[in-house]
């Protein structure tokens, strides 16, 4: 027998709270672009640029006798974090002038490992220019732009316009919030972290043309219903599934971000702060602003409708 999350005929009154959710987002979203400048983001290697060496030891990590053996390797600042389990550390450096030098920079603390710690074996190592990182991270950042431009086009050309503004405005309000939340966990901002931005601007545009195709066949199947009670309706009739997709999706990523490190960890967790941020927001911020646009304009031609009928 099927298990149903929503009983059939749920009729939940989702627009009686749209001020305030549009309130909660806003405020929130506010937060997040302050967050952005302040304390600002942990950029990662891609976007900062530096020396990153993932080193294993043989015991647990002694990060006092590794700073200060490191220290006298003059490499300039390095900054060090535990990676996973207690033997993974993390050793980050400052960019060096060149290759040769990032060579004899690797090369300089590899011995001094090796002296505070025998049997400390370097498993990973990654180098990014200055030049390098300014150009991934715009790369990045045009990634995000384009993605919604297209978005905007894609849903203007499938729905009137109201639909499209809202669902671009609430897309960028979930990404807002998805950088506030990188900003307050300290998550590393990376190539990786792009890559969940982008697919939570998918997953959350899926959910909400799915509910907005509903809204326009019962626009079309319920002439004189006022929008507000036709919003509600449409949201109602696919809450099943919204809510279906979405838990499956969390459930399939929440091993992910509890179980594996590094970029994966970080990819992991933006995604099940995205699904959650993306579900809510198609019914709290994306329905009651497309209710504002179209309040006067997506119901033209009702009362002739309901006269002729």
């Amino acid at each position: 027998m099927p298990i149903r999350l929503v009983p059939d005929g749920t009729k939940i009154p989702f627009m009686r709270g749209r001020i305030m959710g549009l309130v909660v987002s806003a405020v929130l979203s506010l937060a997040s672009v302050v967050l952005f400048f302040y304390p600002g983001m942990n950029y990662g290697i891609d976007f900062k640029g530096g020396i990153l060496l993932e080193v294993r030891t043989p015991e647990p990590a002694n990060f006092a006798e590794m700073r200060a053996a490191i220290a006298g390797a003059g490499v300039g600042e390095v900054a060090l974090q535990q990676f996973g389990s207690p033997t993974e550390v993390l050793v980050r450096m400052e960019a060096q002038e060149s290759e040769a030098a990032q060579g004899r920079a690797v090369a300089a603390v590899r011995a001094a490992l090796d002296q505070a710690m025998p049997g400390a074996r370097i498993v990973r190592t990654e180098a990014v220019g200055s030049r390098v990182s300014a150009e991934l991270f715009t790369a990045g950042m045009t990634a995000l732009g384009m993605s919604l431009l297209a978005i905007l086009l894609y849903i203007w050309f499938r729905f009137e316009w109201q639909f499209a503004v809202g669902g671009v405005v609430t897309l960028i309000l979930d990404v807002t919030k998805a950088i506030g939340f990188l900003a307050v966990t300290r998550i590393e901002f990376d190539l990786a972290t792009v890559a969940a931005l982008l697919t939570i601007i998918g997953y959350s545009v899926n959910d909400k043309v799915v509910v907005y195709d509903r809204m326009r066949e019962n626009l079309r199947k319920y002439k004189t219903m006022p929008l507000r009670e036709l919003i509600d309706l449409s949201i109602n009739e696919t809450l099943s599934r919204t809510i279906g997709t979405s838990a499956t999706a969390f459930l399939a990523m929440l091993p992910l971000a509890l179980l594996t490190s590094g970029a994966i960890e970080g990819f992991a967790w933006t995604m099940l702060f995205g699904i959650v941020v993306g579900t809510s927001s198609s019914i709290f911020i994306a329905a009651p602003i497309l209710l504002f646009l179209g309040e006067n304009r997506l119901r033209r031609g009702t009362e002739a409708a309901a006269a002729a009928g």
